[in-house]
């Protein structure tokens, strides 16, 4: 089964979107974010969150 492009390009947007709620909330609650040994700066969840919403913005636009 192959997906149609405008399928695709909603389900991306969709991913994007997702990923920068997760981000937002992560920022606005204060949640420490571990990876490893390393604490990830709040200000990384802060650039995701505009990251995100552009590739997100963008893949919406491409749709057919």
């Amino acid at each position: 089964m192959h997906m149609k492009m405008k399928e695709f390009h909603s389900t991306v947007a969709a991913v994007f979107l997702a990923v920068a709620t997760v981000h937002f909330l992560r920022a606005v609650t204060g949640t420490s974010l571990m990876f490893g040994d390393t604490l990830i700066p709040m200000w990384a969840s802060w650039l995701a969150v505009v990251v995100a919403l552009y590739l997100g913005y963008n893949a919406y636009k491409l749709r057919p």
